[in-house]
């Protein structure tokens, strides 16, 4: 799998991971300035470069210039690292700051939801748009939220300590947050519409499948 890592111009991490795992590292304009504080070097930059001197990006780092201002920089990244055959990104600084950002990137992921998979990461959960089919490996005790996207239909769990059968979640009424996985193993269906999954970040090995 083609996976990359993708950093933008939200809070940035207060623990970076383990960047050897990916196959390149991207970010957008205002986010090269985090990496640059951190000594790191990304192999692309993408965005508009507003107010932006490109005069101060490294040599040996390809940059790519997306004028367009009908999408966001972010939404522009996605669709490099599409057109470039990734099929999952860890996308970090998509949360925190404007809180009207972090809801712009949501929209996005959601749109680009099944042509890449999009995993968001913060200091306190990562969070995804689930498959039809998801299941959650190495979770217990763990807290996840099962948030509908705007709404989510016919879903049914098993693993979770507040179990759902063939039930219905929406973004105005019933939600599925602040649940808790009891078996090592998580399973999640749902019939129609989106779903956002949140795993509480903490120091321990899980997998996604």
């Amino acid at each position: 799998m083609n996976r990359a890592v993708l950093f933008i111009s939200g809070q940035p991490p207060a623990k970076l991971p383990d960047l050897n795992i990916f196959d390149k590292i991207y970010c957008t304009d205002q986010a090269y300035f985090y990496l640059y504080s951190k000594k790191i070097k990304p192999d692309v930059i993408s965005g508009d470069f507003d107010n932006f001197d490109l005069k101060i990006i490294e040599d040996g780092i390809e940059v790519i210039e997306t004028p367009d201002q009908d999408y966001t920089d972010f939404e522009k990244a996605l669709k490099i690292l599409i057109e470039r055959g990734f099929e999952e990104v860890h996308v970090y600084g998509g949360s925190g700051r404007e809180q009207d950002h972090y809801l712009g990137n949501l929209s996005v992921a959601c749109k680009y939801r099944e042509k890449l998979s999009i995993i968001f990461f913060d200091d306190y959960s990562y969070y995804f748009f689930a498959e039809k089919e998801t299941q959650l490996q190495g979770y217990k005790d763990r807290m996840i939220s099962l948030y509908p996207f705007p709404v989510t239909r016919g879903i049914t769990t098993e693993g979770l300590k507040y179990p759902l059968n063939d039930e219905g979640l929406i973004i105005t009424g019933r939600i599925g947050i602040r649940n808790t996985a009891v078996d090592d193993v998580v399973k999640i269906t749902f019939k129609d519409g989106g779903l956002l999954i949140f795993i509480e970040n903490r120091p321990k090995k899980g997998m996604i499948g």
